[in-house]
């Protein structure tokens, strides 16, 4: 499954161990999880449709942030960066993570652009952990 905005894989792991794996691993390289955006509790809730498991982790590594936000003040529209953790319909898990090139690519600023690289890397080295 090639998207153009993301890069990710199926991982051999429960959902919940998934979300608790990612969690881990996203700390490993600096970054906090600021948002759990639980999409099948609140379509649930909201909607009364059943989907299945699907969560978006709202993942900010506090340092990169803060420069970004230093140099370009209004970047905090592109951030944080998604991590969107789902079970398929064969039962497996996927995780996939925004691909800050394509989201931060938009920014005309020196700053930001070194930067998108260094973030993309910590968030394959994720990738490869999973």
């Amino acid at each position: 499954m090639d998207i153009k905005y993301g890069f990710g894989k199926v991982i051999d792991a429960s959902f919940e161990d998934a979300i608790d794996l990612v969690t881990r691993e996203l700390q490993k390289e600096g970054f906090g999880v600021l948002s759990d955006i639980d999409v099948e509790a609140t379509f649930k809730k909201k909607l009364g449709k059943e989907i299945l498991p699907y969560r978006i982790l709202g993942a900010c590594n506090p340092l990169l942030a803060h420069q970004a936000i230093s140099a370009e003040p209004t970047v905090g529209l592109l951030l944080p960066c998604n991590t969107l953790v789902r079970q398929m319909e064969d039962g497996s898990v996927r995780v996939d993570f925004m691909d800050p090139e394509v989201a931060l690519g938009i920014v005309d600023n020196p700053v930001i652009t070194d930067m998108v690289g260094r973030v993309k890397t910590r968030l394959k080295r994720v990738l490869d952990t999973l």
